[in-house]
This record gives C-alpha cells, sequence and structure tokens, in this order.
C-alpha cells in the first residue's frame, strides 16, 4: 500500500496526530460509500452483507494502526496479543455488543483505541489521535493496564484469570446483555478460569449471556503458550468438556492463500479478497455465538491467528515494545504503512463506532451507570449485654448477613469452605446454598443465595466481580485460606480507589483465625495474611475491621454496608467470646479508630517497682484480649496502671500524609487528631498486641513516643488449645507482664 498524505482540508479533526495515511482499499467506492451501521441503528443489520464484512475489516485494521502507533509513540506497550484479536473485537463493536471486558491487561492499548474510535475517550479530554498517544502510560492517563478509570472500560485487567469473574457477575445483574470477555493464551493456561465458569454454570445454568472468547494465538508473554500444541478438534473437546454446549473455532488457517508455516498465521498477509473472506468468518462466527449465549447456551468462541498479525513483529516477539521500537525505527514506521487507511476510511470507521451499541461506551456500558439497590432498611442489631454471656461474633453477624439478603436479592455471600464450620450456619440457613439438588438438611436449593466452589478465586472473584458492578456481596473465608482470593479482591479494591462511579464496597469476613485452629497445625494457621491488608491500608480506601466481640461485629458490618469504593475486611473469631463492649463504643472506635475497654490508675506505692507509671496495651483482634486482660490484673496487683486499648479500625490511626486517601475517588480522610491519640494511647509505655501480622499495629507504632514493644504471631504449631498456641508466640500474660515491668522501670 502507498502511505499518502491528502489534502489537510479533507483530514477529520479526530485524525490529527496520525503519521501515515493510505490510498483507499479496494472496493472502498462500493462497500465504503455508507456505514454499515444506518444512522438511528445500534447494529448491523445483516452480518453476511458484504459492505459489513468489508468495514469490519476496516475497523479491524484502524485497531492495529493505532495499538500500534500509540505504543510506539512511548516505545513501550504490548501490541501483539491484541493484533490477533483485532476482527473479533471488531465484528463485536459492528454487532452493537460494546460491554466487552478482558482477561488480557496486554491488551489495553487495543481497548484504548477502541474507546477512542467511539469518542468514549472525550470524557478525558482525548479528542485526537495525537492527545491518544499523548497520555498513553501517563499519569491521569491511559494507563498502562486497563483500569475502572477509563471511560468505557467495565473492570480492571492485570493478573491473568480474572476476566470471568467481572463477565459473569455482569451477566447476574444484566441478563438482557452480553458480555464477552477476551482471554488469551496464557489465561486460559491459568488453572482458575475454567473451573470457575464450570462451577458457575452449575449454580446458575440460565446466565449464559457471557461469552469467552479466546484469543488462540500460539504464543505466551516470551514463548509458546502451553496450549499451543492442541489440535482444533483438542481445543474443541476442551472446552466442551467444561461445559460449553457451544464452541465456535474459526481458524486463519484455512483461509491463508500464501502459504505461511506453521499451525498460526497472520491474516493481514492474505490477498485482500481471501482477508475478506476470514472477517466475514469472523463475523458470522461471533453473530452465531453471541446469538447462542443470549439464547440460554453456554458459548465460546475462538479465532486462531498468529500473535502480532499485522503488526510490528509476529509471535512473542511482537508482545512488548522496548526503547529501541520507537516511530522512527523502520520496523515500526513499515508496519504502520502497511495498515494506513485513507482519511475517508478513518471518518468510516469512526462514525460504525460512534453509531455501535447506541452511542459511546462512556454513556452506554452497564458500568457508567450506579445499579439501583433495594433499600435495608434498619438491620436487625441485637445488642448484648456487657460482661453477660460470651457469644460468638461471626454467628451474630450471619443473622445480619441474612437479613441483607431478603431484602436485596441480588445479594451474595460466597465461601468456599463452607459457612457452617465458621459460626454462621445460619447465613446458609436464611438464605441456602445455591445447588441444582434441593435438600433441607443441608440448606441447599437452586434459588440460593450462597454461593460455594471449593475455590477461593472463584469466591473472592464472583463477590468482588458483583461489588465492582454495583451490587452488594460478602466474601467469607478462613483467614488461613484466604490468600488464595487477595490478587482479585485487590484488583477490584484498587480500582474502586480510581472508579468514576460510586460502588458499594467489597466486603469480607475472615473466621477460624490461628489461635483457633491448634489442633489443625500450620496448614490452618496463616494469619500472616494480615499483613497484606496492612500494607493496603496506605492505599487509602482498605479498611480492615477488628471487632472485639460480638456487639461489635454487628456495628461494624452495619458501618461496611454504607460505605461506597472501599476494600472492608472484618476479622473475627468463631469462638464463644466477652462481651466487652457497647455498640457506642464501636460506632466511636469506627470513628476514632480505638477505644479504651479499661483503665488502672496506678498505685502510688513500692515507686521503685514502677509504681506511678501506666502501660497502655494496643490489642489487634479478640482473643489476643484474653491474655491481656490477665496480665492487666498481674499489673494492678504490682501497683502499675494500665489501659486497655481495642484497635477496631487501625486505617484511622494513621496520620494523613501516610496514606493516599486523597487521590482516592471517593476520598475518606478521617483520621485521628494527634490530641486524641495522645488521650487514647498516651502512657509510660505502650505494648502492641496481636494474633497476626505486626504490620497492622503500624499506625500507633508510628505515633506513640513512649517506650514500646510489640507481641505479634510468629509462626504455626500443632496445639491443644488457643492458649498454648498464643504460647508458642510469646503471647502470655506472663511475657506480657514481664515486659511491661520492664519498660517502666
Amino acid at each position: 500500500m502507498t502511505a499518502t498524505t491528502p489534502k489537510a482540508t479533507s483530514i477529520p479533526d479526530f485524525c490529527e496526530g496520525i503519521q501515515y495515511f493510505g490510498e483507499a482499499l479496494p472496493h472502498f467506492e462500493t462497500y465504503g460509500a455508507n456505514p454499515a451501521i444506518a444512522e438511528g441503528s445500534v447494529a448491523i443489520s445483516d452480518p453476511a452483507d458484504p459492505a459489513a464484512v468489508y468495514q469490519t475489516l476496516l475497523l479491524a485494521d484502524a485497531l492495529r494502526y493505532l495499538t500500534l502507533q500509540i505504543t510506539g509513540s512511548k516505545a513501550s506497550g504490548h501490541p501483539g496479543g491484541f493484533a490477533s484479536s483485532a476482527e473479533a473485537h471488531a465484528a463485536l463493536i459492528l454487532l452493537g455488543y460494546k460491554n466487552i471486558i478482558t482477561e488480557v491487561g496486554h491488551h489495553a492499548p487495543g481497548f484504548y483505541s477502541s474507546m477512542f474510535l467511539d469518542r468514549s475517550l472525550e470524557d478525558m479530554g482525548i479528542s485526537t489521535v495525537q492527545q491518544l498517544r499523548d497520555r498513553f502510560r501517563e499519569k491521569h492517563g491511559l494507563l498502562g493496564h486497563l483500569s475502572g478509570y477509563i471511560p468505557g472500560i467495565l473492570a480492571p485487567a492485570g493478573p491473568l484469570g480474572q476476566g470471568q469473574h467481572f463477565a459473569m457477575a455482569a451477566a447476574l445483574l444484566h441478563k438482557d446483555k452480553l458480555f464477552p470477555f477476551t482471554m488469551g493464551d496464557g489465561g486460559m493456561g491459568e488453572p482458575y478460569p475454567m473451573s470457575s465458569m464450570a462451577h458457575f454454570h452449575t449454580a446458575y445454568p440460565s446466565a449464559t449471556n457471557f461469552l469467552p472468547v479466546l484469543i488462540w494465538n500460539g504464543y505466551s508473554q516470551e514463548h509458546h503458550s502451553m496450549v499451543s500444541t492442541k489440535t482444533n478438534e483438542e481445543m474443541i473437546a476442551y472446552w466442551k468438556g467444561n461445559g460449553f454446549a457451544e464452541v465456535i473455532l474459526v481458524n486463519a488457517k484455512d483461509f491463508d492463500d500464501k502459504n505461511q508455516p506453521g499451525d498460526y498465521v497472520d491474516s493481514t498477509a492474505f490477498s485482500f479478497e481471501q482477508r475478506l473472506a476470514f472477517t466475514k468468518a469472523i463475523l458470522a462466527g461471533v453473530d452465531k455465538a453471541a446469538k447462542s449465549a443470549l439464547g440460554g447456551k453456554l458459548t465460546a468462541f475462538i479465532i486462531k491467528q498468529l500473535k502480532g498479525a499485522g503488526v510490528h513483529a509476529r509471535g512473542a516477539k511482537s508482545h512488548n515494545l522496548y526503547p529501541k521500537d520507537t516511530l522512527d525505527a523502520p520496523h515500526i514506521s513499515e508496519a504502520l504503512k502497511g495498515r494506513a487507511l485513507s482519511a475517508e476510511a478513518w471518518q468510516l470507521v469512526r462514525t460504525n463506532c460512534e453509531r455501535a451499541g447506541g452511542g459511546p461506551a462512556a454513556k452506554t456500558a452497564v458500568t457508567e451507570f450506579e445499579l439501583p439497590l433495594s433499600e435495608l432498611g434498619e438491620l436487625p442489631l441485637e445488642e448484648y449485654a456487657v460482661g453477660g454471656d460470651p457469644k460468638v461474633s461471626t454467628t451474630a453477624m450471619g443473622r445480619l448477613v441474612g437479613k441483607v439478603g431478603e431484602c436485596d436479592r441480588t445479594f451474595l455471600v460466597t465461601n468456599a469452605d463452607g459457612n457452617e464450620a465458621s459460626g454462621i450456619a445460619n447465613i446458609n440457613q436464611a438464605l441456602k446454598i445455591i445447588h441444582p439438588t434441593t435438600d433441607d438438611l443441608y440448606n441447599q436449593s437452586p434459588n440460593g443465595q450462597v454461593y460455594e466452589p471449593l475455590s477461593e478465586d472463584a469466591c473472592a472473584g464472583l463477590a468482588v466481580g458483583l461489588s465492582l458492578m454495583g451490587a452488594r456481596s460478602l466474601w467469607c473465608s478462613y483467614e488461613s485460606f484466604a490468600i488464595n482470593g487477595l490478587p482479585i479482591w485487590q484488583t477490584v479494591t484498587q480500582a474502586m480507589a480510581e472508579l468514576r462511579r460510586p460502588t458499594p464496597a467489597t466486603i469480607t469476613l475472615y473466621t477460624a483465625g490461628a489461635l483457633e485452629q491448634g489442633r489443625n497445625g500450620w496448614t490452618h494457621q496463616r494469619p500472616e495474611v494480615e499483613a497484606y491488608f496492612a500494607a493496603m491500608m496506605r492505599n487509602g480506601n482498605v479498611f480492615p475491621l477488628f471487632p472485639p466481640d460480638a456487639n461489635s461485629i454487628q456495628v461494624c458490618y452495619e458501618w461496611a454496608l454504607t460505605t461506597k469504593n472501599k476494600g472492608i475486611v472484618i476479622t473475627a473469631s468463631k469462638s464463644p467470646l466477652p462481651i466487652r463492649t457497647t455498640f457506642a463504643q464501636t460506632r466511636q472506635g469506627l470513628k476514632d479508630g480505638a477505644i479504651v475497654l479499661q483503665e488502672i490508675e496506678p498505685a502510688q506505692t513500692n515507686l521503685n517497682q514502677g509504681a506511678s507509671k501506666k502501660v497502655v496495651f494496643a490489642v489487634v483482634g479478640d482473643m489476643t484480649l484474653m491474655p491481656v486482660f490477665e496480665a492487666a490484673a498481674f499489673l494492678e496487683g504490682e501497683g502499675i496502671g494500665v489501659k486497655i486499648v481495642s484497635v477496631i479500625n487501625p486505617r484511622r490511626l494513621y496520620r494523613p500524609h501516610d496514606v493516599a486517601w486523597d487521590t482516592c475517588s471517593q476520598p475518606d480522610g478521617d483520621f485521628l487528631s494527634d490530641a486524641k491519640f495522645a488521650e487514647i494511647f498516651g502512657g509510660d509505655a505502650l505494648i502492641g498486641v496481636t494474633g497476626g501480622a505486626s504490620g497492622m499495629l503500624e499506625p500507633v507504632m508510628l505515633r506513640s513516643n513512649a517506650k514500646r514493644d510489640t507481641f505479634a504471631w510468629k509462626r504455626g504449631e500443632t496445639t491443644a488449645s488457643a492458649g498454648e498456641l498464643m504460647a508458642f508466640n510469646g503471647l502470655t500474660a506472663e511475657a506480657l507482664t514481664k515486659r511491661a515491668i520492664e519498660l517502666v522501670h
């Protein structure tokens, strides 16, 4: 193709920044005379229409050109993977499907190109290709991987194996819409996508309105993909073996008239007529797959085409650009010239993209609107008497969870290891476990609201996906196993920090902490997970909560339900424990970060033993309070003053400059003042105590000027009781007393 520069007056304004224009492709006068999507329509009328096929090909080349030009403008980014998907993406757009999700973060420049062409990016001040180039991979611009910050983008994408969760969550909430999601060879190699879709389909057999689109291009990031040796028949059998009733595969090799070697070929190297034939097959296949998925069949579409098709390199070498890969480099400029369109073709592509789906994705995608939610009314909190009979915190919260589900039928609870084992059987009794077999003994029902796949990734994924899409959810997990679901929880929580709309917080309940798992040994004792949340507190929208009793947990959950765009982590025991707080105290603790549970003034005698001194215990958790109260009694006998502080909401205890709260789209800038901190934590010595990671105590240790020390989890062991396990970790009343006396001398 000859690259040309048309007269300035014939170039649409949005094309400013396009480096190369080409002559009109063959038959443009016939098939490019009018947009394939008529004015007032939202999609092409007939996938077999030659003009629709022709203009799908134009869009695919436009996407390839922009993807390469914007990555080349920074000599950085990933053009190769999306390039092999271009015809499938173009087909989805022209068929009117714009609620497109991807699990491939490396496809970001292609998705940005799509959002640019339909004018979605104008909402962030990107109106020309030059602006698109300038703001790619820049702060407050188009970040390297997808995020909810970008207009028209439904979900974040970075770690592989996550996209199906977002698509399935959206499918549940919007049963009349299609949610295609693209996955690559690498993502398919993750252990979770196929199993999570299989479990979802068993739980929700009628929710087939999500469509996996596999970009089978033979390569992963740096080498051949692990599924590259499968035959077409084996690939189809693999998907059908995982429950997919309809699997449609279009293989570029079947259309190759250039005798390209290997099983994976580049359709852009075909003759123009064969390029059209391949595009026609893609358009027909995507149309059939979409209708099948919307019609009640679990369906997958597979495009088999060489990675890097139509860009600067092929195979894994096309994956990433390096500093040498600038727009001036011959291999980049030649690739751009090969994909260059005429100015008239660019305008035709823009018009189709604007009309598709009823307008820009930034104005039509489901995630551009707040999801209407059922009113919960006043929750039936039950306040137990302080000092009364011990109560199980998780059970107290479970009763409220049941009420939420009864009021809000979109609400979902997920748990991989069983609610009954966490003291929340009442959730199953109220809401029922989703299962095709109805069984009252096991609280099972096809219409339940408790989702129980034996995978923390699947549990966390669907729960946080629902929250991202605007619904309420609760992920319940054993603390020791939660780590397997945290990658997607973190992805979504960080995306919520920059989301352009309010959405319910993603709420988790972690039970059966290490101290309750003595006889199970170290496999069930992994409170190090709390270090994960301790680090994330500095993000600005992550709030780990540690209610000390069954009263406190109810107020913590009540508060969590009112919050937006936060990650709320509630950690509590499933053992009966003393009631130490009132509702009012926890409400104050949520505001201040901590509350004083007990204060003993020092005696005025035995000065040589540290009398008239006061030790402050800052305690994270509920069971860990037991040795602390025991130590306080010993210290009181020694004439030493004691203050026991329950750290309920440690995020409030940081200083404002410690936390990126002001960068969040729904900022929460409430922090405990210095004066109030001194009032709560002031003393002659400070001892932080936690049954988990010591990092959770960082905000207290940062601000205290007293002599101080920390008692925290070290490692797991098989023991007969929580007390024995605490002793193994040095968390005993004797050890606390000894250290307190040392500090106040």
